[in-house]
């Protein structure tokens, strides 16, 4: 169902892959967007138990696209050095090709927040967490993407 990597030598294998989804910051987001252009949008994210979340707003293109379809990919770049002196670039990428589902329940919305918000700023105090999620909950929609094929690829240098 999904394609094999043409250039197979440079395939992360699962490990790896996991280790760049779990140190990444940032991830882009590709779903099939108004009128069937390609929407593609870079976000924060948290991956945990194999899976990814993302908080956005209530509302907007990428909430309807997930309403439209639920299939979707993400790439996560692990790192990117260019190397001029070798006409290339050093690089290490995760796609993971899946679905979208928007969380309606309360307590998986909760627990996805605070998985992302113990990611994100590890040290700052449980109270002050507490708060902050308080704060969030009723203003932000997550989104979890269940992976159903993940693949990396490195450069050979």
């Amino acid at each position: 169902m999904f394609r094999e990597m043409r250039r197979a030598e440079r395939a992360l294998d699962k490990e790896a892959c996991e280790d760049i989804l779990s140190r990444g910051e940032m991830c882009v987001l590709a779903l099939t967007g108004d009128d069937g252009y390609p929407y593609a949008v870079p976000v924060n994210y948290c991956y945990t138990d194999g899976k990814v979340y993302i908080h956005c707003a209530k509302e907007g293109h990428k909430l309807d696209a997930i309403r439209r379809c639920d299939k979707g990919s993400l790439t996560v770049v692990g790192c990117a050095e260019i190397l001029p002196e070798k006409h290339s670039t050093h690089y290490q990428s995760v796609i993971a090709f899946g679905r979208f589902r928007i969380l309606e329940d309360e307590g998986e919305k909760r627990r996805a927040i605070e998985a992302f918000s113990l990611r994100h700023s590890p040290k700052v105090p449980e109270d002050e967490r507490e708060r902050v999620i308080a704060r969030w909950m009723p203003s932000v929609a997550v989104i979890e993407f269940t992976p159903e094929y993940v693949s990396g690829k490195r450069s050979r240098y």
